[in-house]
């Protein structure tokens, strides 16, 4: 019996592992700051980024250039500046984490 809820849980814990990491990625480059997962800060929560773009093919492409250049007006008059500095393979695993929330 203690068994398969111990495998349970393991398979829980790291299935939640990942979004963990790419949770400490976000803060790690102060994307928190402006963004939280489920309220509007600064900038959208990235629930909301998410609903905009599901189903959008090119949509992981367009948010990493959006993440590493900047931009402004799609979510109202508050600019998102620049982000060259961050990895570009951070980059893929913070948009590919948002866009799963």
């Amino acid at each position: 019996m203690k068994l398969p809820i111990l495998l349970a849980t393991s398979a829980a814990l790291l299935a939640a592992a990942p979004a963990r990491a790419d949770e400490a990625l976000a803060k790690k480059h102060n994307c928190l700051i402006c963004h939280a997962v489920d309220k509007k800060l600064v900038g959208p929560s990235y629930k909301d980024i998410a609903m905009k773009y599901k189903g959008q093919k090119a949509a992981a492409a367009k948010l990493e250039e959006k993440v590493k250049k900047g931009g402004s007006g799609v979510w109202g008059p508050v600019p998102m500046p620049p982000n060259a500095a961050v990895p570009e393979g951070d980059i893929k695993k913070l948009v590919a984490w948002v866009l799963k929330q």
